[in-house]
């Protein structure tokens, strides 16, 4: 439980005025004091973060936010904070401990109207106070009810949670057969973590497996071998983007292939849209503002992916003086507007609704975006190659580079 990804967890945010009964009501539903608590105003002062393996649904994340209506001297930071999770959060549960909405839950219910995410009501004073049908009802001092609560709350869960956390959406494995070969070409240099395979590396293959598929794993000076002693030819060919000209020049006309920010573009994005903000490249100029936004916050490398070998390809690839920001981790711009292409990473360490949400503010502005490998293999001529496996995004990345 707790070695599972966070990009992988349902993420179910705490929402509600100051002194609500949020912190408490995780303390309760965990089992445990992960929350200070207290009658001060303005207790939770960053979001907390818990992990919990809520069977039958599996792992999510608590995030435990600041109380809404805060008027103490750092309530703008801390409501900006509780903001951002909108972005983030797979469900909502809105703790209520009046008979009437206050302004403040009334912007949540209608925020999560606007964003269609699913919202769950708990009311934290329900011996005061009559609670709708449809709400759960809770005394979180009351340790013996907790049974009782989490069994309604996984109820509701079951209910109202995103059909991708009943059912994992595959990674490559509706690509191949059963029985199928995937050859997945994984680049050891000094960017590779050390003794371990990055995350979409192993969820990739985990996700053949699962599938019934052979993978065959090499590093990309050993392809071409690895190619002439198989007795029969792949059904998809996966490599680090970083390698993709030459796992395209060694790979045989009619054997698919691709690589791993493009499986993870359909699995945590919209596809068609990533594709198609990849043919805006050819349509950048002097001076064009291009923003880089990686999800984590590593520290950058000599050779960095996102700081310097993209920016060195893009410029090569254009001819053009462009500027070109960067953001790191939740630091997501607000202005928008001033860039002429957003290359967002696979975002393997974000869940699908926040890349989603990322993608839905671009378009709101008509900002092209798209993310690392797909950019990548546009970027190297090979991005008609890379999208075979998957025809709908190939038919939009042509029709757009059209237009």
């Amino acid at each position: 439980m707790n070695t599972t990804p966070k990009s992988m967890r349902l993420q179910v945010a705490l929402m509600g005025r100051v002194n609500a009964g949020k912190s408490s009501f995780l303390n309760l539903v965990c089992g445990q004091s992960v929350a200070v608590t207290s009658g001060e105003p303005g207790t939770t002062t960053d979001v907390v973060e818990k992990n919990q393996e809520l069977l039958p649904i599996g792992p999510i994340t608590w995030l435990d936010t600041p109380g809404l209506g805060d008027t103490t001297i750092l309530a703008e930071k801390r409501l900006a904070k509780t903001r951002q999770i909108f972005d983030r959060a797979d469900v909502i549960v809105l703790l209520l401990n009046g008979d009437t909405l206050q302004p403040e839950e009334q912007q949540v219910i209608d925020e999560v109207e606007k964003r269609k995410i699913p919202l769950i009501k708990i009311y934290t004073k329900a011996d005061e106070y009559p609670i709708e049908t449809d709400a759960i009802s809770v005394n979180s001092l009351d340790l013996s009810s907790r049974d009782r609560v989490l069994n309604e709350l996984k109820s509701k869960l079951l209910e109202i949670c995103p059909e991708e956390f009943i059912k994992t959406p595959p990674i490559l494995g509706d690509l191949v057969p059963k029985d199928g070969i995937v050859v997945m070409i994984v680049p050891i240099d000094y960017e590779a973590p050390k003794g371990r395979l990055i995350m979409p590396q192993v969820q990739s293959i985990r996700d053949a497996l699962d599938a019934d598929q052979t993978v065959v794993i090499v590093k990309e000076n050993a392809y071409a071998s690895a190619l002439q002693n198989l007795k029969k030819q792949p059904d998809l060919v996966v490599c680090d983007s970083q390698v993709v000209d030459k796992m395209v020049q060694e790979t045989p006309q009619g054997v698919k292939c691709t690589t791993l920010s493009t499986l993870f573009a359909r699995l945590k994005g919209d596809m068609t849209v990533l594709t198609a903000g990849a043919a805006a490249i050819s349509r950048l100029s002097d001076g064009d503002k291009v923003l880089i936004a990686e999800a984590c916050t590593h520290h950058a490398i000599e050779d960095d992916i996102g700081k310097v070998k993209i920016p060195r390809w893009l410029k090569a690839k254009t001819g053009k003086n462009l500027q070109i920001d960067f953001a790191a981790g939740r630091d997501f711009p607000t202005d928008l507007a001033q860039y002429k292409l957003v290359i967002q990473c696979g975002g393997c360490m974000f869940g699908r609704r926040e890349i989603l949400a990322r993608i839905s503010k671009c378009q709101a502005l008509n900002v092209p975006i798209t993310n690392y490998g797909i950019c990548i293999s546009e970027l190297k001529g090979v991005l008609e190659r890379i999208l075979e496996p998957f025809p709908e995004a190939l038919k939009v990345y042509k029709n757009t580079k059209k237009g």
